[in-house]
């Protein structure tokens, strides 16, 4: 008896040295999510999250009244559209993929090419994009918002002492608010919170290869991404190179085929990949990445062992949270779609 503890000590003792040692050093550029992502100038308050969900589903801010924020970024759907670029008003698609809206408020800014500083500033954008909602001004969605009284009450909760609550930006103000809460923590946080069990040895060997590969120079932080500009084809020519990226808000010759790094959270969940949504493999990206960005040419187990670890990065979605809720009846004075 005493030599089968024995040996099943020294089974054990060889189990956990073979066990996967994450690389320590690299988890520093990293930190968990939170549960609320902060604005100083839009501090998230019940109300305003109330008239946010409200607004994010609400089809009478497009012309033709059947389009609404979550037609484009599908709560229930990890935040996205899965078609490579979304339909609009009267059929016109866009020309950039829609990226995912969760945790997307944590980010240094909103768009692939960061022409919006916030949530806030991003909200406006759509509302008024001839090819998205298509709303013709800032006027017409007052009329309509202003044409339901119970939209009248919500924003006088949700922006108390404002003589005249039922504003544009506060529209946005309170969609931005609502976004502010789109969070969905993973096992990737857990573990980062202490949780060494949350991952597997699979998972942690596939960090350690993101790690050796490069990706860590543009993909890292809470949101592992989010936080920073880089060229397209860093190292070699990206093959499709129509888009000009954030040259198109700079004018600045240098910044041609620069885009916001894409956050990698629930990445596995937020096909299809890149601006324009031209990938819808997850190792298929995995590969274009390291072979364009760090000029690398990964073997297929070292893009499965990569893409294994990025799905411990799919979080939850916060089914309660993001309901959708019942909408404001019409009223005779609220304005009629526009279908011309």
């Amino acid at each position: 008896m005493f030599r089968r503890i024995l040996l099943f000590t020294s089974l054990c003792g060889l189990l956990t040295a073979a066990a996967v040692q994450i690389n320590r050093n690299a988890l520093k550029m990293f930190g968990p999510l939170p549960a609320e992502m902060v604005s100083t100038a839009n501090p998230v308050t019940e109300a305003k999250v109330a008239l946010g969900r409200v607004l994010y589903y609400e089809p009478r801010l497009s012309r033709s009244q059947n389009l609404s924020c979550n037609s484009c970024h599908a709560l229930d759907k990890f935040g996205i559209d899965p078609e490579p670029v979304s339909t609009g008003y009267k059929g016109q698609k866009g020309n950039r993929n829609a990226p995912t809206v969760y945790n997307a408020a944590g980010h240094i800014a909103q768009f692939w090419d960061g022409r919006a500083a916030d949530v806030e500033q991003q909200a406006k954008g759509p509302v008024m994009n001839p090819v998205e909602m298509a709303m013709p001004s800032e006027k017409t969605v007052l009329a309509v918002l202003s044409s339901m009284p119970e939209y009248v009450t919500m924003f006088k909760r949700a922006f108390p002492g404002q003589a005249n609550p039922v504003t544009f930006d506060n529209m946005a103000n309170a969609i931005g608010a609502f976004e502010r809460r789109l969070v969905t923590p993973a096992r990737w946080d857990r573990f980062l919170k202490g949780d060494e069990a949350a991952l597997t040895d699979a998972e942690k060997a596939g960090f350690n290869k993101f790690v050796e590969t490069g990706c860590t120079n543009c993909h890292n932080g809470v949101y592992v991404g989010g936080n920073s500009y880089q060229k397209l084809g860093l190292v070699k020519p990206w093959p499709r190179s129509a888009d000009p990226g954030r040259y198109a808000v700079t004018k600045n010759a240098a910044d041609r085929m620069v885009f916001k790094v894409p956050s990698l959270r629930n990445i596995d969940r937020t096909a299809p990949y890149f601006h324009d949504g031209s990938v819808t493999k997850l190792e298929e990206a995995i590969a274009m990445m390291a072979q364009y960005q760090t000029g690398k040419t990964l073997k297929p187990a070292e893009v499965e062992s990569i893409a294994v670890w990025l799905r411990s990065l799919t979080g939850e979605i916060p089914a309660n949270y993001i309901k959708p809720p019942a909408l404001p009846k019409s009223t005779a004075a609220t304005p009629k779609p526009d279908l011309s």
